[in-house]
């Protein structure tokens, strides 16, 4: 059996326990857009490929399916999330299974004010979007929103250009930069993250772990807790069956007052992943056996509670073949 991780970068540890999990069965094969992605290199073979936006990405992803018999083929970026989806039927044509959910559920995750309408349509609790300015200081004017409030891209990830408002000034300011912005709630609490997996073959959800977050740094998580809390894990399963998601899934949540709200959900392995494997949460032997046509048996809250991940830095020493 093989695995084709896409967009590999900086994910070293994806790729490490895909290829522990696949050994003497099968090979890991990951791509970048740069050799100096230093996962690649974890990987049992890499390919280096155009940008997910230059003509013929597909197309060469595709080839690489055929030429290594890729039994699976999963991304690690949001941007190519939306392309692994909407292409399930020309990757299945090749024999290479996409790890993701279905194209609808994709974009609804990947488009922020998207997801906010499906969470208040769906009863949960969630900080308050607003896609025009002008309806955001209306309701400052009456008292029902206060600052600071976020300010993000509709489709961005990686918290990349989001920025916090103190005053309807600085919301102006952004405004007039990129007008494809939501203005979100701060929530005001403690944060934490789920990695949800959910089988593809049952359609079950099969492993909920849940983390504390202690640290942030660019979005990711960098100091974290292991949790437990049977009310949230029953909230998790009910939200990620009832929005139709398969495989693995990450979100963010904050406790408030008491009370659980909903922030992001990314249909894809979350930074903070390495430290629900180190708990014994082995998402990539889960998809393994969903590969080779067997289902999961559930095992929600299997790891211990307190147990902490603390992220730091590492380096990669290579010699490059034209010494770049």
């Amino acid at each position: 059996m093989n695995i084709l991780i896409l967009s590999a970068g900086t994910r070293d540890k994806v790729v490490q326990y895909f290829k522990k999990e696949l050994a003497g069965r099968g090979r890991v094969i990951a791509t970048d857009c740069s050799d100096l992605a230093p996962a690649i290199y974890e990987a049992d073979e890499y390919v280096i490929v155009p940008r997910i936006t230059e003509p013929g990405y597909l197309e060469r992803i595709l080839e690489i399916c055929r030429e290594k018999k890729i039994d699976g083929v999963l991304s690690l970026i949001d941007p190519e999330l939306s392309l692994l989806a909407a292409n399930r039927e020309a990757f299945l044509a090749v024999g290479a299974t996409p790890i993701i959910s279905d194209a609808e559920v994709v974009e609804t995750c990947f488009n922020k004010y998207a997801m906010y309408q499906k969470l208040c349509k769906l009863g949960y609790r969630t900080g308050k979007c607003f896609r025009d300015p002008r309806l955001f200081l209306e309701e400052v004017q009456a008292g029902r929103m206060r600052y600071p409030v976020f300010l993000k891209p509709v489709c961005g990830s990686a918290s990349l250009n989001i920025s916090k408002a103190l005053c309807w000034e600085e919301v102006e300011v952004s405004w007039k930069r990129n007008a494809d912005l939501m203005i979100q709630e701060y929530m005001d609490g403690q944060e934490y993250g789920a990695d949800v997996y959910v089988d593809l073959i049952s359609g079950e959800v099969i492993s909920i772990f849940v983390k504390k977050k202690i640290k942030m740094r660019a979005g990711e998580t960098d100091k974290s807790v292991s949790y437990k809390d049977e009310g949230l894990f029953e909230l998790l399963g009910r939200f990620v069956t009832q929005m139709g998601l398969r495989g693995i899934v990450d979100i963010d949540l904050f406790s408030i007052g008491g009370k659980w709200y909903i922030s992001e959900v990314n249909p894809r392995f979350g930074g903070g992943y390495p430290h629900a494997y180190a708990c014994g949460v082995n998402v990539p032997a889960m998809i393994l056996q969903n590969l080779e046509g067997r289902a999961n048996e559930p095992a929600i809250g299997a790891y211990r509670e307190g147990i902490a991940m603390m992220k730091y830095n590492e380096i990669m020493i290579r010699e490059m073949p034209d010494n770049a």
